[in-house]
């Protein structure tokens, strides 16, 4: 009977090699699986953040581009504003120049209607142009005048706000 006992603890001792190397070879599996499972999980979260890097390189060209356009605008409307500001400059200049003019005017024909010392209109009528004289082109066109004779010059920076 030793000799039968100690064939069956031999045959367990077989046993429990045996479920050991299965139990080793199912914890290989499972490390293996798990291995390949991380493996799978990084080259996905690889793979999203490299779709995330170029998204945002895409918006950062596309806003780059967005205010190159508003830039450009700017530059656009800042250049009208200036070309406005300048012609107003012009206008205002010249039409303080025909004011002074149309008052000089206003005088001269004050002074001929209330008959001035040296005038010899001492009749008190007002005075008028007789229908023979010819009048010169330019004082009948004040603007051409100004034009032809002295040219007004200004420019935006006269003007600070």
């Amino acid at each position: 009977m030793a000799s039968s006992s100690g064939t069956s603890s031999g045959s367990t001792l077989l046993q429990n090699s045996g479920s050991e190397e299965d139990l080793q070879a199912l914890m290989d599996q499972r490390k293996r699986k798990r291995m390949i499972s991380n493996r799978e999980s990084a080259r996905r979260s690889r793979m999203r953040k490299q779709k995330h890097l170029d998204d945002l390189m895409a918006q950062a060209a596309q806003l780059r581009k967005e205010n190159n356009q508003i830039i450009t605008s700017m530059n656009v409307t800042t250049q009208h504003y200036l070309n406005t500001e300048a012609e107003n400059s012009v206008l205002r200049a010249q039409f303080n120049e025909l004011s002074n003019r149309l008052q000089y005017l206003v005088e001269i024909v004050s002074f001929l209607n209330t008959g001035g010392s040296n005038g010899g209109f001492d009749s008190g009528e007002p005075w008028t142009i007789p229908e023979t004289t010819t009048i010169p082109d330019s004082l009948m066109n004040p603007l051409g005048l100004l034009y032809l004779s002295q040219p007004i010059m200004a420019s935006a920076d006269i003007f600070q706000y």
